[in-house]
C-alpha cells in the first residue's frame, strides 16, 4: 500500500512503522513530520505519546515483580497495598479484588464518564491517592467496586492507577523509576519515559500531537497524571524491543529473566471473557492466537500487535488523533496490509 497517499487522504501528521517476522525485524519505516507546517522529520528516535499501551508494559513488569515474589495475582490487593484501600462492599464480600482481575479489566472498578483526561497545566501534578479519592478534577468520584470482580468487563484506567499504586507501596519506589531499572535500561530502550513534565525532557525527538483535523493540540503535547495507565513516551523501535522480548521469552531467551509459564500468562484468556488477557486483547487461537494493545489519546494513536507462537508482530504509531477506531482507519489498513 502507499502509505505516504493513506496518510494524505486521513491527515495524519507524522507515522512510524515497524514488522518483525521471525522475531527480528524485518521493516522500519517512518513517514511525516514531528509538528504540522515543519520540516522535523519523523525517524527511528522520534518518541510518541503511547497512550494505552502503557498497559501493556505495566503488564511485563507485573509478570516480572510476580515470577520474583513481590507480588501475586492471585491474593486481595487490600493485603499489599499501604498508602489506600479498595473499599469493601457488598460486591466483595464473595470476591476480592485481585492484581489479575486488575489486569484484565474484570476487578468490579469502573470509569466515570468523562474522567482521566489530559492535563492542561503541569503546574501541580495531583498524588494517586487523591486521584482514588476522587479529590482532582481527572476523576470527581472515589473509586469504588460497583460489580462482583470476574462478572463483568469494564475497561479501566482507574484499575491501573490501583496497580500503580500496589507496584509503588510493594517496592517503595516511584513507578517510572522502576520502570527504568527493571525493563528499559535491562533492554537498552532509551527512547522511553514517563515524564511528569514534558519541559525538564528532551524535546528534540518528541512528537507533537494533531487533531484529525490536522491542527496542533493545545500546548503541542499530551501529558496524564496517572503513568500506568496512559503515561508513556516513547517510540515505535523501543517498542519493537519489547516486542521481541516478549517473543524470544515464549521461546525460553527472556532478558528479564522472565520464564515461559510467566510470559504466557499475558496472552492466556483471562476471568469471564476469551479475549481478554494481561493487559492485551486476544484473537484467534493456538499457533494462530493474537494479542494486541491500543493506544488512543489526545493527539495520538497507536497499536501493538503480535503472533506469539508465529515470532510475527507490527508497530504503528502516529501523533494524530484519527478521531475513530483503529481498525477503522488508516492504522487497520496497514494492519490488513501486513498481518493478514
Amino acid at each position: 500500500m502507499n502509505i505516504s497517499e493513506r496518510m494524505k487522504h486521513n491527515r495524519i501528521t507524522g507515522l512510524s512503522l515497524i514488522a518483525i517476522e521471525k522475531s527480528k525485524i524485518s521493516m522500519s519505516d517512518h513517514f511525516g513530520v514531528l509538528e504540522a507546517d515543519s520540516h522535523r522529520k519523523i525517524n527511528e528516535y522520534t518518541i510518541f505519546n503511547a497512550c494505552s499501551i502503557s498497559k501493556f508494559l505495566v503488564s511485563i513488569l507485573v509478570l516480572k515483580l510476580v515470577e520474583q515474589g513481590f507480588l501475586n495475582l492471585d491474593e486481595d490487593i487490600n493485603k499489599k497495598i499501604i498508602s489506600w484501600k479498595v473499599p469493601d462492599n457488598q460486591f466483595t464480600k464473595r470476591k476480592k479484588v485481585t492484581l489479575r482481575n486488575l489486569l484484565c479489566h474484570q476487578s468490579g472498578i469502573m470509569d466515570l464518564e468523562g474522567s482521566f483526561t489530559a492535563v492542561e497545566s503541569v503546574n501541580k501534578m495531583p498524588s494517586m491517592v487523591e486521584i482514588l479519592d476522587g479529590k482532582t478534577p481527572f476523576c470527581k468520584t472515589p473509586i469504588e467496586v460497583t460489580y462482583e470482580p470476574e462478572s463483568e468487563f469494564h475497561y479501566s484506567d482507574a484499575g491501573f492507577c490501583v496497580i500503580q499504586l500496589l507496584i509503588e507501596d510493594t517496592m517503595y519506589k516511584p513507578f517510572p523509576v522502576l520502570m527504568e531499572e527493571l525493563i528499559f535500561q535491562p533492554l537498552g530502550m532509551t527512547n522511553s519515559i514517563f515524564p511528569n513534565n514534558l519541559t525538564l525532557s528532551n524535546m528534540d525527538n518528541l512528537a507533537c500531537g494533531h487533531h484529525h483535523t490536522g491542527t496542533l493540540i493545545s500546548g503541542k503535547y499530551s501529558l496524564y497524571p496517572y503513568p500506568a495507565a496512559c503515561g508513556l513516551w516513547t517510540s515505535a523501535s523501543d517498542l519493537a524491543i519489547l516486542l521481541q522480548e516478549v517473543l524470544n521469552a515464549v521461546k525460553g531467551r527472556s532478558k528479564l529473566g522472565l520464564s515461559v509459564p510467566y510470559i504466557k500468562e499475558l496472552f492466556q484468556p483471562q476471568g469471564c471473557l476469551q479475549w481478554s488477557g494481561l493487559g492485551v486483547f486476544l484473537d484467534g487461537q493456538e499457533e494462530m492466537l493474537e494479542f494486541s494493545s491500543l493506544g488512543w489519546g489526545v493527539g495520538f494513536q497507536c497499536m501493538l500487535v503480535a503472533y506469539p507462537y508465529l515470532e510475527k508482530g507490527l508497530i504503528i504509531m502516529t501523533n494524530t488523533d484519527t478521531g475513530k477506531h483503529q481498525m477503522k482507519g488508516i492504522i487497520g489498513e496497514i494492519y490488513q496490509s501486513f498481518m493478514k
